[in-house]
């Protein structure tokens, strides 16, 4: 793969979390911020942001299709969505930083993906009124998805066995920060900005169809009928599992033989992994959190 450095990918040491700007964060993330946060955004960039493990790459490519898949047909062939759709903030050792890959994007729009927090997003993406689009995804099925997540990214750090990340998640100990604010803060950004669409998962698990016309009405795409049918079918999880293009098999910080990147993107799973009493303990905890938002998530369809 170009722009990789194979030989590196022995040599990275998992991270340690630290504090940075109010929030867990990992040296990846931190180390070419001066440059993240004086991005230069265009306005017709569209910033898909989620917390991590919500269906960020789902929607990424949803968004190639319906852009690129008709006139740079070739692009899904020979293109990683993560070379195609950038990851901002990121600055590992094995492939370009985030920003230099955007920058370069030869494309317009420019697809970006992001993972800070709504605070921290570089403030050029509000003043040139880019539009941002938000998937959240319900926080039982985010944790499990995170734990299996962490364990065969070698770019984050240790997560211990399932009852200590989940602690450590219900304590915000997490890259990226707490699933809470994350979730809320941009659903609240939504009420002076109008520019978010704000999708959740588990719409998108019961009728992908229909979130991707919502999709088309937000971005102000006439896309003929047949060709969101045909988008429809190429996003489903089973076929984005086996197109190594999008279930990023060939990117060299991940361990397939722990787990693949794309494992299960179900609904639900979750109460295959808590416990009676850590379910009744998230609950309880969750109704601390969410008490102030009127943003409310499904954890079953």
């Amino acid at each position: 793969m170009e722009g990789f450095d194979i030989s590196a990918l022995k040599q990275i040491p998992r991270p340690e979390l630290f504090e940075f700007e109010g929030i867990s964060m990992t040296h990846y993330f931190t180390d070419n911020w001066e440059n993240v946060q004086n991005f230069k955004a265009r306005p017709d960039d569209i910033l898909i942001a989620t917390y991590p493990k919500a269906g960020t790459t789902w929607v990424s490519y949803i968004l190639d299709l319906l852009y690129f898949g008709n006139t740079a047909p070739e692009r899904q062939t020979s293109l990683p969505i993560y070379m195609r759709v950038p990851f901002l903030e990121t600055a590992f050792p094995v492939i370009p930083a985030g920003v230099k890959l955007a920058d370069n994007l030869p494309t317009t729009p420019r697809l970006i993906k992001t993972h800070l927090p709504v605070q921290l997003v570089p403030k050029s993406f509000w003043e040139q009124n880019s539009r941002v689009v938000y998937v959240a995804r319900n926080a039982k099925d985010n944790a499990v998805s995170y734990f299996h997540f962490d364990k065969m990214n070698i770019g984050q750090p240790e997560p211990g066995d399932w009852s200590t990340f989940l602690k450590n998640y219900i304590d915000g100990k997490n890259v990226f920060g707490p699933w809470y604010d994350h979730v809320c803060g941009y659903w609240e950004k939504k009420k002076t900005y109008s520019n978010i669409h704000y999708i959740f998962f588990e719409d998108m698990v019961e009728d992908t169809g229909r979130e991707v016309e919502r999709l088309c009405s937000f971005l102000g795409l006439s896309t003929p009928s047949e060709e969101k049918e045909r988008i429809t079918k190429s996003v489903h999880f089973d076929s984005m599992k086996q197109n190594n293009m999008t279930n990023y098999s060939t990117n060299p910080v991940m361990d397939f033989k722990i787990s693949p990147f794309m494992r299960k993107g179900k609904v639900g799973d979750w109460k295959n992994h808590f416990t009676v009493a850590q379910n009744e303990q998230f609950d309880e905890h969750y109704k601390q959190k969410m008490k102030n938002t009127t943003l409310q998530f499904r954890t079953d369809i």
